[in-house]
C-alpha cells in the first residue's frame, strides 16, 4: 500500500496521477474514500470519491466504518472505508491512499510496514500560494485557509517514511517512482 499525504497544492495529486497513468506495472489503485463535500468538477460519485451528506458521514462513523477519518473544515469530512480498502486488497491491488496528513499518519499505524508513507512538500508557504491562486478553483478565503493549514500540516513531515520536496515536479516524479518501485519490489 501506497500514502500519499501533502498540504494542499503540493502537487501530490498530480504526481499521484502521473504514477497509475504512466506506470501501469506498478499495478497502483485508488482507494477511493469518502467525503461530505460537493463533487467539483467533473468528479462523480464512486470514481474520484464516495459523496456523503455530513449526517451519513458521521453515521459511519458511530459504526466505526472508517479506517481514518477527519473533519478537515467544520461539516467537511474525509475519511477512508476500511471494507473498500479489503475489497480492494482482496483483489490483488495495490492500494493507494492519497489523504491528508493526519489521515496519512494513521493509516501507517494501521498497516505498518505493508504500507509506505511518502509526504510530498511544496518549496515553500510562498510557493504553495502561488499554486493555489493559479489553480482559480478556490476563493481568497479558502485559500488563505488552505495555507494557515498547510503550515500546521508541514510539521507531521518527520512522520512519514520519505518526504520528497516538489520544487520540480519531474524530478519529484522521478524520486517518488524510485522509491516506490524499491519498495513494491
Amino acid at each position: 500500500m501506497l500514502i500519499v499525504s501533502a498540504p494542499s497544492g503540493s502537487g501530490k495529486s498530480t504526481i499521484v496521477q502521473w504514477l497509475m497513468q504512466e506506470h501501469p506495472e506498478l499495478r497502483l489503485y485508488f482507494s477511493i474514500s469518502c467525503t461530505s463535500r460537493a463533487p467539483r468538477g467533473t468528479e462523480r460519485d464512486g470514481v474520484e470519491y464516495f459523496f456523503l451528506t455530513p449526517e451519513a458521514f458521521k453515521e459511519k462513523i458511530q459504526n466505526d466504518e472508517f479506517l481514518e477519518y477527519e473533519e478537515v473544515y467544520e461539516n467537511r469530512f474525509y475519511g477512508t472505508l476500511k471494507q473498500q480498502v479489503e475489497r480492494q486488497r482482496e483483489a490483488g491491488q495495490n492500494v493507494v491512499f492519497d489523504v491528508d496528513v493526519k489521515g496519512g499518519v494513521n493509516i501507517k499505524k494501521y498497516y505498518g510496514s505493508e504500507a509506505l508513507s511518502l509526504f510530498i512538500q511544496p518549496p515553500s508557504v510562498e510557493e504553495l500560494r502561488k499554486r493555489l491562486v493559479g489553480r482559480g478553483t478556490d476563493t481568497p478565503e479558502a485559500i488563505e485557509q488552505r495555507l494557515a493549514k498547510a503550515e500546521y500540516e508541514l510539521t507531521f513531515a518527520s512522520q512519514f517514511d520519505r518526504v520528497i520536496v516538489n520544487d520540480d515536479l519531474e524530478a519529484a516524479k522521478q524520486e517518488t517512482l524510485k522509491v516506490v518501485k524499491a519498495f513494491l519490489e
